[in-house]
């Protein structure tokens, strides 16, 4: 017991600091261990579990409890998650525009998923996310449509007795107690998963896609930390980098090697509440985030088309790239919260220019080449700034309030 004590009151920082160093040497030591990868897997399928379930308690809970006059800060929210998306891609297209790169396909194969046809596809696919069997959503972790039935059965149970709201609160603490217990497991989850990227990957993504990895990284640590500090530097009014910094090592690093948004939002709905920000407000927004808040999503596409259009001679206006700019945003929405979950999107963004669905398929099979370095970033942008963009529009209500900001 006194070891678990002194294991839990190190800091959960240090703590994956260190499993990520051991999970490196033992990937150089003996590569061929699988074993340890496992860990890794268990603690990515822990967090996949549990997370629809924490996604529709608090919701219905937060909602059933919820007091008439709450002041929601979802539209500020919702506004500031479709902003930065949509800046993300111009990042891109400026980035892609000074630094451009071509890509080579030339032995790739092409991916064996379906891509979507148009962006009307896209636009249905996410009406229908909405409205899907709950019981399906739940199994399936659609946290659309985990959201829309959230919403409907919370307030249809504020009618209900107090004994039954009370219920729903003692659950929705039960089920975040229970988090808690995974996210103390990161370490171990994480040096399963440095073990396998280190032992699997190699060097390789860096000498044949080098370029390509460093405009795409490039890309997305600039929106991280600039354009992200710069709007919310704007909405708040007071240095925003010891918030961006806190959601990007609390946050940010575990969404690095977990590679999903969706595995990733009981982390962060534990950092909101560190932070003091209103359960009724982040128990949505947060799984809200991990489907239209698509930085890195936006990011990717972009990039990864525009350096298409460079292979192939095809040139492209800035007023094209624009265009290009809402594409990818209005398309990064869709993209699913798990690994790999944009690349998907490529060719829809490709047809922008009239490029072949066949050339786009072997671009889509690069990106799941350099996945293990290009979605891990994306990622972590992604839900870092679920985080950051939350809390922003909380503590703009708390400066009206004349509240002290906790940084």
């Amino acid at each position: 017991m006194n070891i678990v004590k002194k294991y839990t009151e190190t800091s959960l920082i240090l703590r994956i600091l260190i499993g990520m160093a051991i999970g490196i040497v033992l990937a150089l030591i003996c590569p061929k261990a699988a074993a340890i990868g496992i860990l890794g897997d268990l603690f990515v399928g822990a967090l996949k579990a549990i997370a629809p379930i924490l996604v529709l308690v608090l919701i219905m809970s937060s909602l059933a409890n919820a007091k008439e006059g709450h002041d929601s800060n979802m539209k500020i929210i919702i506004i500031l998650y479709l902003a930065s998306t949509l800046l993300g891609a111009l990042v891109a297209v400026v980035g892609s525009f000074l630094f451009p790169v071509k890509m080579s396909v030339a032995g790739v194969d092409s991916a064996t998923n379906t891509a979507p046809e148009g962006i009307g596809q896209v636009l249905h696919n996410l009406l229908m996310n909405v409205i899907d069997n709950p019981v399906h959503a739940l199994a399936n972790a659609n946290y659309l449509g985990i959201l829309a039935w959230a919403c409907v059965l919370g307030i249809a149970l504020r009618k209900s007795s107090p004994t039954t709201k009370q219920f729903l609160q003692d659950l929705a603490d039960c089920v975040s107690t229970a988090i808690r217990w995974i996210i103390n497991l990161a370490p171990f989850g994480v040096l399963g998963l440095v073990f396998t990227a280190v032992s699997t990957s190699g060097i390789e993504i860096f000498t044949t896609y080098g370029k390509l990895v460093l405009l795409l990284v490039g890309c997305m640590l600039f929106q991280e930390f600039v354009t992200n500090g710069i709007l919310i530097g704007s909405c708040l009014r007071t240095n925003p980098y010891p918030l961006i910094s806190r959601c990007a090592r609390e946050s940010g690093l575990t969404a690095f090697f977990t590679r999903s948004s969706a595995a990733n939002i009981p982390v962060n709905m534990a950092l909101c509440e560190k932070l003091g920000l209103n359960k009724d407000n982040y128990s949505v927004s947060i799984p809200l985030g991990s489907t239209i808040n698509m930085d890195g999503a936006a990011i990717t596409i972009t990039v990864m088309t525009l350096a298409t259009a460079n292979m192939l001679g095809i040139k492209v206006s800035f007023p094209a790239a624009i265009v290009l700019c809402f594409l990818a945003a209005l398309s990064a929405c869709g993209a699913s919260g798990v690994a790999g979950g944009s690349l998907l999107l490529i060719p829809l963004a490709c047809s922008l220019f009239g490029i072949s669905n066949d050339i786009a398929m072997q671009v889509v099979g690069v990106g799941f080449i350099i996945g293990v370095i290009q979605d891990s970033c994306e990622t972590a942008l992604n839900s870092s700034s679920d985080v950051m963009l939350t809390a922003t529009a909380e503590f703009m209500q708390w400066r009206k309030e004349g509240r002290e900001l906790p940084f």
